[in-house]
């Protein structure tokens, strides 16, 4: 197996926009969330984001919290980024939908998960909510192999089993490796995007979490994992792999969460606004 090529040292930098969670709702504050006030952080995020020489944004998942009737007002602002725009799935996207098999097309997404490419890079879009309670239907496969997963990890005393998280199908799984593995053949470096974060396990992570990061682990390819769902935030390496979980935007009456990431071959910095961590990564690989 042709392992990446890391020596092109004029490699133009590759500078995207981030946000997560925003997870708005036309719905009164509940503790720390405060829905309403998600629009304006939006406004704020785009209207920075357009000043700067991006690339494209990334936003990780939950645009609203009740599902897709109070998305308009969300891809309107959106809309008005001056760049590429792909869009991550969460698991509050998927409240009431009523075809949960095309509810991506909703998002201007091109499918449930996907990649897409940038100079030397591979950007893998994970669909983290495929085996999930709220994504299946009832006396479907996904939805049997969901139960079927959750008993076993329920067996196994592990604490994500919440109606919240979700993972990958085999189907998705096998995908993501054939992903992987070409692009190491052609040499790029690769960014995985998920909504649930892989790692550190706290509860909120992937059902299949550790099925990932060991196929992960199989491609040096692999620079880092960027996550939304957790609001707080979180980081940890997972042998020598950058695991960066993103504050949500939700959270607090006034205070934004959103940033700016550089990548180089050998740096990841992340500038962060608001709440939002800034980070400078040098890749161990």
């Amino acid at each position: 197996m042709q392992l990446c090529s890391y020596g092109q040292q004029a490699e133009k930098p590759i500078r995207f926009g981030i946000i997560a969670d925003p997870q708005y709702a036309d719905k009164d504050d509940h503790g720390t969330r405060f829905y309403r006030n998600a629009l304006q952080k939006l406004d704020t995020a785009v209207t920075f984001l357009n000043t700067q020489p991006l690339d494209f944004t990334v936003i990780l998942g939950d645009f609203v919290d009740q599902g897709i009737k109070d998305l308009p007002p969300v891809m309107e602002r959106l809309e008005k980024l001056k760049m590429p725009v792909y869009n991550v799935l969460g698991n509050h996207d998927y409240v009431d939908a009523p075809d949960r098999q095309n509810l991506y097309r909703h998002f201007k997404m091109k499918a449930p998960y996907y990649t897409f490419a940038k100079g030397e890079w591979l950007f893998i879009i994970l669909n983290t909510n495929e085996l999930s309670a709220y994504a299946t239907n009832d006396n479907s496969t996904p939805h049997d192999d969901w139960a079927a997963m959750s008993d076993q990890l329920k067996a196994a005393g592990r604490k994500n089993v919440y109606p919240w998280n979700g993972g990958i199908s085999k189907k998705q799984f096998q995908w993501m490796e054939k992903q992987l593995i070409s692009a190491e053949r052609k040499g790029k470096k690769v960014i995985i995007l998920s909504h649930h974060p892989l790692f550190p396990e706290n509860g909120l992570e992937a059902l299949n979490n550790r099925e990932i990061l060991a196929a992960i682990d199989q491609h040096p390819c692999v620079r880092a994992v960027i996550s939304g769902h957790h609001h707080p935030g979180n980081f940890a390496y997972y042998k020598d792999i950058p695991m960066i979980t993103l504050e949500g935007m939700v959270e607090t009456a006034h205070q934004n969460a959103y940033g700016t990431v550089k990548l180089s071959a050998d740096t990841m910095i992340i500038e962060g606004h608001g709440r939002l961590s800034s980070r400078t990564l040098t890749f161990k690989h």
